[in-house]
Formats: structure tokens, sequence, C-alpha cells
């Protein structure tokens, strides 16, 4: 693996996965509080009440990254603390967490990385239509402005949004995800209104400081076809121009693609005048969230009925069930070449399995260590082919609450014992370590 001169490494985090204290320092009730305490929402009735209480452990949590030796730090802002009460005043208190963050983390020569939204949306905007509103789009600019107003002087890098498919399709289609939602039919106005979010944060950012570098963390997979039967292919089409183009498009001044409006039977009425501009606002970088590739059937083919070869997804998979499949990155990364990105950071890659029981105080997670690596393996190819790739962070530092999966699976490089907090680096972190050190220039 080769790697340029400058290149970030990194670890990343969210806020209501890792901080816990949701009821200290003034912080209101988010809607991933209210969806937690749902029966049958969240395996094992979980809540990030406590999660991995960062924010009283955080000083412990930097040393962690100074071991690592990483370059840089992802991490998100709960809008909550932030902007606690539906009349808009700013809790100064709930910004000193992040302002003392910042702090150690630039003392400990680590470069931060702010996600604005990781899906912890105030509850009491969600009272009020959540992202099917276009208040929120509107709140979420005033929110993005008050946190560039008390970190901006040390923040350079600023990432509006954290995975808008997800909020949108787990959130108000499927309901996996909080608010809940099933079948709402409002998901893609959800996507309108949290890009045109951040189309007006970015200008906030921008009027802050406008050598701020701002961009947008979207997860792209590829979706391959099971078949090339023609509905295999329409239905491959369709999911990945939904999880992929449909962002990309407006983002880079496409529009939105009409077969898919089309397909979708989407009114497109909440878009007004001028939104698209303000979305299409140019991009210092995207911050790709990479996990897996799909292979996609249509559901009314059996296999008998399609022609031969039929594609398959590998045998290896993580324990969310997700296939092992490293080339899709470059992919990804390949796809965001074509739009003409000026910058590219993985600001997510990562993997669940169980951990082994501990050997000599060594946790053996071999698999983790093995996806980390044949991933970078691809990250460092598409850079020798010309991708604008300037930086990795790993999912994730810490075994943290995995939204409605709960405590019941693990990402971490860091194990955390959660009924004590105690934290105990996996052979994976030993791996990372190493490998950051044998690249950094």
């Amino acid at each position: 693996m080769e790697f340029p001169p400058g290149f970030l490494w990194g670890v990343a985090t969210s806020s209501y996965q890792i901080e816990g204290a949701v009821d200290v320092d003034g912080r209101s009730e988010s809607i991933w509080d209210r969806f937690s305490r749902i029966p049958g929402r969240v395996v094992n009735r979980d809540t990030g009440a406590i999660a991995c209480d960062h924010y009283r452990r955080w000083q412990e949590d930097i040393r962690l990254m100074e071991w690592l030796g990483v370059s840089a730090y992802r991490f998100s802002i709960a809008w909550p603390r932030v902007v606690p009460e539906p009349d808009g005043a700013v809790n100064q208190v709930g910004l000193d967490f992040y302002d003392r963050l910042v702090d150690g983390l630039l003392e400990a020569g680590i470069e931060p990385f702010v996600t604005l939204y990781h899906w912890d949306l105030p509850q009491y905007r969600q009272d009020s239509g959540g992202w099917t509103a276009r208040d929120t789009a509107h709140a979420f600019a005033e929110y993005a402005a008050a946190v560039e107003g008390r970190l901006g002087d040390r923040v350079r890098y600023w990432l509006t949004l954290n995975e808008p498919w997800v909020v949108a399709h787990l959130g108000y289609r499927t309901g996996q995800h909080a608010p809940g939602l099933v079948g709402s039919g409002k998901e893609l106005d959800v996507c309108h209104h949290q890009l045109l979010g951040h189309g007006w944060a970015a200008q906030a950012l921008r009027a802050g400081n406008p050598d701020h570098q701002v961009g947008i963390a979207l997860n792209l997979e590829p979706r391959l076809a099971r078949s090339d039967h023609p509905l295999d292919l329409e239905a491959a089409a369709g999911e990945k121009g939904l999880m992929n183009r449909w962002f990309l498009d407006p983002l880079f001044g496409r529009d939105y693609p009409n077969y898919l409006v089309e397909l979708m039977g989407w009114s497109g009425r909440v878009v007004a005048d001028g939104d698209l501009e303000v979305v299409a606002a140019p991009l210092d970088m995207v911050g790709l969230n990479y996990y897996r590739t799909e292979v996609v059937g249509h559901p009314g083919l059996s296999d008998c009925e399609r022609p031969a070869p039929l594609r398959e997804n590998p045998p290896e998979i993580t324990e969310m069930g997700w296939p092992v499949t490293p080339s899709g990155l470059g992919r990804m990364l390949g796809l965001l070449q074509e739009y003409g990105t000026k910058a590219v950071y993985v600001t997510e890659n990562g993997s669940a399995y169980p951990d082994p029981t501990p050997k000599n105080g060594l946790i053996d997670d071999e698999r983790r260590r093995h996806y980390l690596e044949v991933h970078l393996d691809e990250a460092a190819r598409a850079i020798k082919g010309g991708a604008p790739l300037k930086g990795y962070f790993a999912w994730t530092l810490l075994d943290n609450f995995e939204w409605a999966l709960g405590y019941s699976r693990r990402f971490g490089l860091i194990h955390v014992d959660f009924p004590t907090g105690k934290r105990t680096p996996k052979a994976s972190a030993h791996w990372y370590r190493k490998t950051i050190s044998s690249h950094r220039h």
C-alpha cells in the first residue's frame, strides 16, 4: 500500500452512539432517545443514555487516539445539546463540551472533522414534522451558524449531513430507524429537505469563514443485477440510482434524475424556485461512507427464469449480514471522479464481528483487521488510478450503540466493556496503529 504525503489517517464516531449524558447540561430529547424507549424498536431495549460515556471520558479517548497515531478525528455534534428548545436559543453550556474537545484534539495534534448532523434530530423538531418540513432545513442552517460561531476559529473541515439516504429511507419508509415511520410516502421529500438544509448550512459555514472545507458524507454503494434479465437490470438500476445518483446529481448541479422521478412517482412539489441552486453550491470535499456491494434481483423472478450466469454475493459476510466487497470502494471512488469531485475522504469504513475471548489480554479480531487491510489496499489502488482520495477514517474508534441493534454489534477498534466503560485496544487497533506509523510522512 502506498499513500501520498499529507494523507489523513483517522477514526470516526457519532454523538448519540458514544456520548451518553443525554440529560446533562441542558441537552433536550432527541428522536433516538424517544425511539429507543419504544418497546420492540431496539434490541434488548438498549438506549444511548450512557453509551460509551464519552461526554465524561473524552480525555481518555483522545489519549487512545494519540496512541493510535491518527492525524484526524471525525465526530458529530448533538443538535439537542446546542439548540435544546424550539425557541432557537443557543445553549452555550452544551457547546462548551465541543469547545473542550476541539482544544484537546488540537493539543494532541489531531485535526477535528466536524459532522453537524448524524441522525439525532431534536424531538421538538420531529414534533413539527421533522425532515418532512421545510422549516427543519432553515433551523439546521441556524444551528450550523451557531456551531461555526463557536468552533469555526479552530475547525477547518465540516460535513453537514451524514448519510441522508439512511435518514430518509430507514426513518421515513421502512421505520427501522428513528423516527420510525413506515410507508410515509415522504422519503423523497425528506431527501430534498436534507439537501436543502445542507446547502443553507454550507452558506452559513462559509459566511463564518470562506476558507472552511465544506462537504457532505454519503453512503454510496454499487448495486449489481442478479442476472442480465431486464427486470433484474431495472431493479438494480433503481436501487443504485436512489442510493447514489439521487444525491450526487443535484449536489453537482444536474437536478434529480428524471428516470428515478418517474420510477418513484415523485411529485417534487416541495422543490421551490432556487432550491437546486442552493443544493448545488460547490463542494470542497465529499465524505464517502462505504461498507458493501449488494446483488439485487427483481422479487418477481425465480432463478430458473433468469439467464445464466447468476451473480452471487461473495461468501464472506460480516455479522451485519453485509458482504465483504472491497472492490466496491474503488467503484464508488471512480463514480465520484466522474462527477469531478475535488477531494474525497473515506469518512466511514469498518465491520462488525463477534469479538473472540481475550487471550493473554489481547482480543484477536483477525476478521476486522483483514477487512480494514483489503479496503485500504483498494483505496491505495484507486489513488494510483487518479482518485482524489485525501484521507481514511476507520469506523469506529469505540464499540458503541449500534442504532436499532443496540449493543449487540461491535464495530470498534477499541473494545468497550459497557457496564464499566473500560477500554481495551483490539488486535485490529494494534494493526491500524502500525499501518499508520509506517505510512505517515
